[in-house]
């Protein structure tokens, strides 16, 4: 199982750090992958859920353990023409293939074998052990749940 950091968030959602780098830096040096909302504007990257506030740090794009969610079409397209990064771009879309092939799923939405099921304190639908990753606020909480039911 991979473990995905939501905007950073290790024990809920923390709408004033989430996408903030010095929080983000906490739930990587916990060693989770972090899903980061990314945009581009005027030539810059930033992050930030509903409008781009932060300055991404440029190595992160040299980091695999991000995973960049594009925000606005300008950030969909830098990543097109970046190599080795993970990206994808949704809305409320049921399902949405990211860019090294995996099937992001929406909320609710049916769970198949080697999807990443997202926050899935929300809704989920199918058996979470199954799935490749688990991009959650809750993640401390979803891993301890998952390495209890496979040492039994």
């Amino acid at each position: 199982m991979h473990w995905i950091s939501h905007r950073g968030n290790l024990e809920g959602p923390n709408p004033l750090l989430e996408n903030d780098p010095g929080y983000i830096q906490l739930a990587l040096d916990k060693g989770f992958d972090v899903e980061v909302d990314v945009w581009f504007i005027d030539g810059e990257l930033y992050l930030g859920h509903d409008t781009g506030i932060h300055a991404l740090p440029k190595e992160w794009l040299s980091n695999f353990r991000f995973w960049f969610h594009c925000k606005n079409i300008n950030a969909l397209d830098f990543f097109k023409k970046t190599d080795g990064v993970k990206y994808f771009w949704h809305q409320e879309d049921d399902y949405t293939l990211t860019s090294n092939r995996k099937i992001w799923t929406y909320p609710g939405k049916t769970l198949l074998p080697e999807c990443i099921a997202v926050v899935p304190e929300v809704a989920y639908n199918g058996n979470l052990c199954d799935c490749y990753a688990i991009c959650t606020d809750y993640i401390h909480k979803y891993r301890r749940l998952y390495e209890g039911r496979n040492t039994d």
